[in-house]
């Protein structure tokens, strides 16, 4: 046995044993807890709302300039026209975002009156002769001048949503909501009155969007199962009398699931089409701007029918891209309308996430034949500034109120840089002991979370 320099033998050492692997205890449920934890984070949907939305509207600005080019060159115009217009409006609205997500939620429940009775005078114009013009057949538009159009429908979504959210919060504060008649009155006739103003220049499809908050905001509210089936019954009713009486809202319907642009005595041209546009794409589409169908086969490529270009210039991985975004912005928003303990901040919140998924839901399924062409925009994604102003500005009120959370409000603090702390003057010893003295007056300020 070999020796050592001083002659001992060498001391063997034992093999240190294996630290025992506790039962269960795998890769994949380790990856599993570490993402929920981070799912459970107090800034998760702070970032999923202003992560997600930026993500769709940028996307949406190359679509639109994709998409739109070739009807530019059509009508003569420069093949930017669409997309400088619609930059122009995501400029605006990033301004209106930012102003909305700043704002306290007293002044956001102080503008509900003033954007509602703004609304309701605007959308009355349309149909004042001279003022109102007709696009596509609805009558739904006010000229501002030159190549510039405002619709006032788009803004009567969020006057609905704020002053129904302040509306049925003042009526909880007051213990009245346990009574049917303050449960509708006065929410269910302002509603019907902006739907009639709606209606009477022929856009169903926005009206669709406006009953679909007004059933969130009932069902948010606890309107009892007979409440709410009496209501929808009524709407339901109404929208069949709407569709029947209309030659042109029967011929949508009767192009549900349509495969031949000639579908008996209906022109499902643009559905069919749109279907051939995602069948072509493939899984990772013909590349950006190689689409086939925008060249004069797909009408309104640019606005209703701009996913069915997405699903042949990107193919299904871009659709499924921009579904998972609109479903991490549905998720953030029911967080943020299930967490808080404020009656305004739960019911806002929750009549724009029914906002703006029921109408990416029924674009999306119009352009996938499955629901009638109702002529709704995709949120944030189609252009239209009259459609992506409000709805930036409705995005700001969620990132808002993901903001107002007490633990997102106590890690922003922490997060916040300290502008104004000197530099010079005092040794470091001296000035470490201010900064942590700060810190932990931010941290004992913050209210705890709740969450687990």
């Amino acid at each position: 046995m070999p020796s050592s320099r001083t002659g001992r033998p060498p001391v063997q050492r034992a093999a240190r044993p294996a630290p025992p692997r506790i039962a269960g205890d795998n890769p994949l449920r380790r990856l599993r807890d570490r993402a929920r934890k981070a799912w459970d984070r107090p800034l998760t949907a702070y970032y999923l709302i202003l992560g997600g939305s930026m993500l769709i509207t940028v996307l949406g600005l190359v679509m639109v300039y994709s998409a739109s080019q070739i009807t530019a060159l059509q009508l003569s115009l420069p093949g930017s026209f669409f997309f400088r217009k619609q930059f122009l409006a995501a400029l605006i609205g990033g301004a209106l975002l930012f102003a909305a997500s700043r704002m306290p939620v007293k002044l956001h429940r102080a503008l509900a009156y003033p954007i509602l009775a703004a609304a309701v005078f605007s959308m009355a114009l349309v149909q004042v002769p001279g003022i109102g013009m007709s696009v596509n057949g609805n009558r739904n538009w006010i000229s501002l001048g030159g190549s510039f159009q405002i619709q006032p429908s788009e803004f009567g979504k969020l006057a609905l949503v704020l002053w129904g959210a302040d509306l049925i919060a003042r009526k909880q504060e007051k213990r009245l909501l346990t009574q049917w008649k303050h449960m509708l009155v006065p929410l269910v006739p302002v509603a019907f009155l902006l739907l009639g103003l709606i209606m009477l220049g022929g856009d169903m499809g926005t009206a669709i969007i406006l009953t679909a908050i007004l059933f969130g905001l009932l069902w948010l509210a606890g309107a009892p199962t007979r409440l709410f089936a009496g209501v929808l019954s009524v709407a339901g009713l109404i929208g069949v009398i709407l569709i029947k009486t209309s030659p042109n809202r029967m011929a949508r319907l009767a192009c549900i699931g349509a495969t031949e642009p000639k579908a008996g005595a209906a022109d499902c041209w643009q559905a069919v089409h749109g279907i051939y546009a995602l069948a072509s794409g493939g899984i990772f589409g013909s590349g950006l701007g190689a689409s086939v169908e925008k060249w004069g086969q797909l009408p309104e490529a640019h606005t209703d029918f701009i996913f069915a270009v997405t699903g042949e210039e990107l193919g299904l991985a871009g659709t499924l891209s921009v579904l998972a975004l609109f479903a991490a912005l549905g998720y953030a928003g029911i967080r943020v309308a299930g967490r808080t303990e404020d009656p305004f901040v739960r019911y806002a919140a929750g009549g724009v996430t029914t906002w703006l998924i029921a109408q990416a839901v029924i674009n999306i399924g119009a352009v996938l034949g499955l629901l009638p062409i109702a002529g709704v925009p995709l949120p944030l994604f189609s252009y239209g500034g009259s459609a992506l102003l409000p709805t930036m500005f409705a995005v700001g009120l969620l990132i808002a109120f993901a903001r107002d959370e007490p633990g997102a409000r106590a890690a922003l603090a922490m997060r916040q840089p300290r502008f104004g702390r000197k530099r010079s003057g005092g040794s470091r010893a001296e000035r470490v002991p201010r900064r942590w003295n700060t810190m932990r007056r931010r941290a004992s300020a913050a209210r705890p979370s709740g969450e687990r």
